[in-house]
């Protein structure tokens, strides 16, 4: 029995030591530079650096978010297409750098996001361990939000501060918050009402 127990925890084990982030991987795609050339290849993004790494031909180069205008992957970890904008951001009071963002739903109020690995640490109720925690590692998502006149916001993923910003509107997407039981910090909900909120 204790031999079975150590095999399935050997395989647990080895299941999250081989998890991959979308983010660690080269996925098949291209990217437009500043200077409007456009290079396909296989690509690799780091959002927290603001990096883009190519593979073409053979060779490889990384490009910073100053040099990239757009990219898009195909990514194979979720299996879906991606599209990523180089875009101004304050990072303090008013000083503006490019920053890497993805867009998840376009519209006259664009949705954007960034992605982070982070360390989630959770409960464990294990017999064999009498308890305690253990850390994963997940994607954490930064939601943004993009008007017609390309001002970004952040989000904090709080339905209070979303009816705020949404207020000329507040009342319908209240309801419709609410009719649709939608949580304001989920990505697919989020991007139902941002697209009521357009549709209004």
């Amino acid at each position: 029995m204790r031999i079975r127990f150590f095999f399935v925890l050997f395989i647990a084990v080895l299941g999250l030591s081989a998890q991959q982030f979308s983010s660690e991987v080269f996925h098949e795609g291209f990217m437009v530079t500043t200077d409007k050339d456009t290079i396909k290849g296989d690509l690799k993004y780091d959002l927290d650096a603001n990096i883009l790494t190519v593979i073409n031909k053979g060779r490889t180069k990384s490009f910073s978010s100053h040099k990239v205008f757009y990219f898009e992957i195909f990514d194979k970890i979720l299996n879906n297409y991606r599209q990523f904008y180089s875009i101004p951001y304050t990072v303090n009071v008013d000083y503006k750098i490019p920053v890497f963002f993805e867009l998840v739903y376009e519209g006259k109020l664009s949705l954007l996001t960034r992605e982070h690995i982070v360390s989630q640490t959770v409960n464990s109720s294990s017999a064999y361990w009498g308890g305690g925690t253990t850390s994963r590692l997940v994607i954490k998502y930064s939601y943004y939000f993009m008007d017609s006149e390309g001002h970004i916001t952040f989000f904090n993923g709080k339905k209070k501060e979303l009816l705020a910003f949404m207020a000329k509107k507040q009342s319908e997407v209240k309801k419709f918050i609410k009719e649709n039981k939608l949580d304001t910090d989920e990505m697919a909900d989020l991007v139902r009402i941002t697209a009521f909120y357009n549709s209004i």
